[in-house]
Parts: C-alpha cells; structure tokens; sequence
C-alpha cells in the first residue's frame, strides 16, 4: 500500500515523535511505500488565505468558490497541491496528533482547511446532481485512522467517563472530515496518560500500534453509515424505521 503520515507534534523527540518513528520502519518492513508531512517540521501555514486561490484582494473573498476556482484553473499554491497529491497517491491515510482542547492541533485543522478544499474534499456531485459525501466522494476507496494521544487516563474517555466517549469525542474528525470525503474509517489508536509512562508502558504502546498499523490493509472499518445507503431520507435525516428509539451520533453507525 501507499500510506500517508500525516504528523502533528512540535517536538521530534516526544513520545508521539518516537511511536510515530517506530510505525514508520514497520510499515517500511512489511513492504508498503509511505509518504510523510510532519508538518511543524514543513513549517506548514494553517491559515487560509486569498493568496491561496490567486485571488485578486480587492474582491470578496468567498472561501469556496475561490478554493473551487482555483482547483479547477490549477493556480492553488504549490503546498497545496502537494498535499492533494500525496492524498491521491495514498492508499491509506493516518491522522496522529496529540489531543489538545478535545481536538487536533490547529496546524492539522489547517492542514484539512487548506487542502480539502471544494470540489476535492467537498462539493463532489454525482452526474445527476447528488453530493457524493458520508462514504463517497473523490477520496473514496482509501482507508484512514487516526493516532491520538492524552495525558488523562482511558478511563476518563470511557462511555462514561469525564471527558465522554472517545469515538463521540473524535466524531467530528472520523465522520465529520475522513468519512465525509469518502474514506473508510477504522477504529482509533488511543495512547492515554501520555504525560506519565513508564518504559513498561510505552513498549506496550508501541506494541499496539505496530499491530494496528500491520492492520492497516484488513482490518474492518467503522461501520458507519452512507449517505446513498437508503438508511436516509431526502432531507438527509434517518428514516423513521430506523434505530426509531435512539437519537445522537450514535445513530450513524450501524450496530
């Protein structure tokens, strides 16, 4: 497989710096060709900008339409039509990322701003006008999962823990961005309390990982659900017969 790493830590000697090194030579050992953006070593922008779109400054800025243009006349800016390409290229897809403030970094939120941009990451339509989005779209076929790391314990991101459900807590990144543009999903890697492991813990951290990063290929995505399913009616709303005494994120994954 092509895999991309898509890496989010300032410091290359971090604990993420080391695991994400580690799964880098496992995924180079089992044959696969990897691709990387560590982007506080790119010194990536994250900031979304009308220079982005060769936009001309003195005409309002409307995001999508400037992104979509500028996709379409191929006057993005080089760093981000590298990055659309390497997603092209990719088989799979693997978000790491300390969490901060219940959600990635804002060097990776730019990084999902400026590069999936409309008509690439969104606004994909069928020929007869449906949005191809929620299991479809042009990233479609590629598999992705996210890496994250937490100072608090696992149980604090338990079903009922403090800080609420992990797979709700990152909802809004699997299904809100990688599901979305049409990825299939598979379950997160978690390394919790971070801030506190011992040399024990961390080999067994790392143990996990490099078994889910073997996994990569086979193992069984969130089974959420798709748009064009038929689970959803015409307002995109779940069809009275199903799940019809259940309410919330769960709902969009089938149990």
């Amino acid at each position: 497989m092509n895999i991309l790493w898509v890496y989010a830590h300032p410091d290359a000697r971090s604990l993420n710096g080391s695991l994400r090194d580690a799964a880098l030579r496992q995924l180079h050992t089992d044959g696969h060709t990897v691709e990387q953006s560590d982007l506080y070593a790119m010194q990536w922008n994250p900031v979304v900008r009308p220079e982005d779109y060769d936009h001309d400054p003195t005409e309002r800025f409307q995001v999508a339409t400037a992104s979509s243009t500028a996709l379409a006349s191929g006057t993005q800016t080089p760093d981000i039509v590298a990055e659309q390409q390497k997603l092209l290229r990719a088989d799979a897809v693997v978000l790491q990322f300390p969490l901060w403030w219940f959600s990635m970094p804002a060097i990776m939120k730019g990084w999902v701003d400026r590069v999936l941009v409309e008509g690439f990451g969104y606004g994909i339509r069928t020929s007869d006008g449906r949005s191809r989005r929620y299991g479809d779209g042009m990233l479609a076929g590629k598999r992705a999962m996210v890496v994250v790391s937490m100072g608090g314990s696992e149980h604090t991101v338990s079903p009922r823990g403090i800080n609420g459900d992990l797979d709700e807590m990152l909802y809004p990144i699997q299904h809100g961005i990688l599901f979305y543009t049409g990825m299939s999903v598979l379950p997160p890697v978690l390394v919790a309390s971070a801030d506190r492991m011992t040399e024990t813990d961390y080999a067994a951290a790392e143990s996990e990982l490099l078994q889910r990063v073997k996994g990569l290929p086979t193992d069984r995505p969130i089974p959420y659900r798709t748009q064009n399913g038929g689970d959803y009616d015409r307002q995109f709303v779940l069809r009275d017969d199903v799940e019809p005494e259940d309410t919330g994120i769960r709902v969009h994954t089938i149990s």
